[in-house]
Parts: C-alpha cells; structure tokens; sequence
C-alpha cells in the first residue's frame, strides 16, 4: 500500500505539471506564496527590477518597493486583493535613478485585482507627497507627436497604430504620496498613460495626496471609469485631471477635490508644438464632479487649450474662479462649431462661469459652451462623495 500511494502521488503531480506552469513540484514549497512562471526572484522585502517574462503574482500581505519595477514586453504583474506596495525612502546620498516607481511597458501587462472591501495599495514609507514615483503604463495606441516616443521619467517607449491595445486591468486601486520630481521638468505623477489603448481595463482608481497631477493621458484611446483624486497637503500643487498629445477615450464617474492651493480641475491639451496635431485630443467625459478652494494662482476648474477637443455631460464644479477656461483659436473654433461643449451643467460658488481667449490674447464670448441644469448630480452626489467611492477610498 505504501508503495501505491508513492506511485499514485507522483503521477497526480506530473498530471499538476502539465497543466500549468505556475507549479514545480509537489513537495512542501520554502516559499508559500506563488510567483507565477517567470524567471523574476520575487523577494518581499527587496521587490525591484525588471520583470522580463512570464507571470510575477503579489499575493497578500506588504512588498517593499526599494527601487524601480519594470514589466517588459510579454510579462505580467499580477497584484491580488489587499496586497500592498510600499516604497521605501530613497537615501538622499544615492543615485536619483534609484527612484521607486512601477513601469509597464509596451507588450508588458499589469492586472490590479483589488475588491471594494480590499483594495489594492500603491503607498510610501514616508506619508508625504513625492515620496516615490507612481505608476507608469506605455502602451501601443495612437498619438500626436510623433508615431512614437519615449515617456518622460521612465524613457520607455509609447505610441503606436493598435487602438485597441492592452496592457491589463486596474481594479480597486489606491495610490498614496506619488508625484516624485527628478527636476522641474520631470515629474512623476500619480497614474500616468501613455499611449494605453482601450482593450485596457481601468476601473476605481484613487490617487491621494500626489504632488504632480493625479491621472494625465499622453494621447491613447484608454477609457476610465469610477477615477478619485483627494489632495488636501500644502506641498500639492499641480492638476487633478490632466490630457495632452491627442487622447481620444472616454471618462465616467470623476470625482476631485482639493482643499489646498493646487491647480486647476482639468487641464486639457492637445499639443503645444502643433495645435492642429492629430489624431485630436478629443474624449467625452460623463459624470464629473470637481471641487476646489477657490484659492491659488490657478484657479479653474476645466482650462482646456493648444487645440483640445471635447464633451461634457452631467457636470458639478464648486469653489472654482473660472469654470470653463478656453485658450487659442483651434479649441474656440470647435466651441463655435459646437463640438466642444458642456451640458447639464451645475455651478456652485464659481465667479465666473466661463471665459474665452484667443491666440492673439483677444476676450471672446464663449458662453455657449455650456448649458446649466441645477439638478446635475456630476459622480453621483453632487460636491459630496459618491456612493460607488465607499469602502475603498480615503481623505472624503
């Protein structure tokens, strides 16, 4: 009997074997958490470098972020409920390319499994604005400068022909204190896009208290759903929404707020270079609330300039200057035409309701632009939080 049952075990483990990858052996394993097929050392306390193949799995429990995580082209990072990353400090006598940040490549794909109860964290040791990087996704979708190029902090290239290119899915993710500055010129945000087609998933996601802009889209034909911003620290100074380089995707069920003397709401372009650059920054955004201080040296909630294009439905901005700002002949021609435009739209405490001005710095009269209806509701609650945002948010 004894022998049988050695026999009987090692054919259900090679049966194991063949079916999936994930598993070498049947025996007790030192590492009980599972790393995927990937070549990748999956260290917890010392989680960095790059992912060059196959499956890498965060399962549970806290990963120390104590440099840069790439995923390259053909592999995935898979992140499960709960898990969270926390980047360490970086030695302030160190090389700055030691920065800690999370970079998905072209071909490369991240999956962000967090539930509403557990959601995933992308956090620092220090609880201040600009302690790490962020995340990073390049993907293969179209943009306006140039059919590719390389993104500004990571250098990984982006840009491409496949709209519908995919780099996997975020799901209930939550990512603190991002926004690390390499100069003033280079600056991490907290989710940043480029090129990221539309076969990518991107569902609740929080940035909290970043320093740079919450999300920005370089170009991509990504669309998001269920996007929170808090900022509330002194040292945040930036926007909360940002786009440029032709992004053509759509956005429902925003919601940002700021309580400090950052930037504006939205800050939209198309490109600075070539205001007629194509494809088109030009996405529709549905359900949007923003809510400012109505303080600080910018002061509005939607500035859209350089050529931008795009569409507004059921709208709530409050505590702002300047609702809608529109700079440059190429974006108030499309209000003229009534492309650019903003409907159902409620103002709470903002000066002024919208304000148009032309290449050449002319005022022009763009109230056309929206339509008001003061029983918008913007993400679902007016200026207070959403009831799709509990449980997996923070700072409301």
């Amino acid at each position: 009997m004894k022998k049988s049952t050695i026999q009987l075990t090692k054919m259900f483990c090679l049966g194991l074997l063949s079916t999936s990858l994930a598993f070498t052996s049947c025996s007790d394993d030192d590492n009980p958490e599972p790393d995927g097929n990937s070549s990748f050392e999956l260290v917890r306390e010392d989680f960095q470098g790059e992912i060059t193949n196959g499956e890498v799995i965060l399962t549970s429990g806290t990963y120390k972020l104590t440099g840069k995580i790439e995923v390259k082209d053909g592999a995935t990072l898979t992140i499960k409920p709960g898990v969270t990353i926390e980047a360490t400090d970086l030695d302030p006598a160190s090389d700055r390319r030691e920065i800690r940040y999370i970079a998905v490549a072209q071909g490369g794909k991240i999956n962000v499994e967090g539930t509403q109860q557990s959601p995933v964290v992308m956090t620092a040791t220090t609880k201040e604005p600009a302690a790490w990087g962020g995340l990073v996704i390049c993907g293969r979708a179209p943009i306006n400068v140039g059919e590719f190029a390389s993104a500004e902090v990571s250098n990984l290239r982006y840009g491409g022909t496949a709209a519908n290119d995919n780099s996997g899915s975020l799901r209930y993710l939550r990512i603190e204190y991002s926004g690390y500055s390499y100069n003033d010129e280079k600056e991490f945000n907290g989710l940043s896009l480029f090129g990221v087609g539309n076969g990518t998933t991107i569902e609740y996601v929080q940035s909290y208290q970043g320093s740079d802009d919450a999300f920005e889209w370089f170009g991509g034909t990504v669309n998001a759903k269920y996007l929170v911003s808090i900022n509330t620290h002194s040292s945040v100074g930036d926007d909360i929404f940002d786009w440029t380089e032709g992004w053509n995707g759509t956005g429902e069920n925003w919601y940002g707020k700021r309580t400090n003397n950052g930037n504006r709401g939205i800050e939209a372009d198309n490109n600075s270079n070539n205001h007629n650059a194509s494809p088109i920054s030009n996405p529709t955004i549905k359900n949007l609330t923003l809510v400012g201080n109505n303080a600080g040296g910018e002061n509005h909630a939607i500035k859209m300039r350089v050529g931008t294009n795009g569409n507004f439905d059921n709208v709530v901005l409050s505590n702002w200057g300047t609702g809608f700002d529109i700079q440059h002949d190429e974006s108030l021609a499309f209000v003229e035409a009534g492309e650019l435009k903003a409907t159902n739209v409620k103002f709470v405490n903002v000066g002024t309701k919208a304000k148009g001005t032309s290449t050449a710095g002319a005022d022009v009269d763009i109230t056309k632009v929206f339509t008001e209806n003061d029983e918008a509701t913007g993400a679902g609650n007016g200026v207070d939080a959403p009831e799709w945002a509990q449980g997996w948010t923070v700072g409301f």
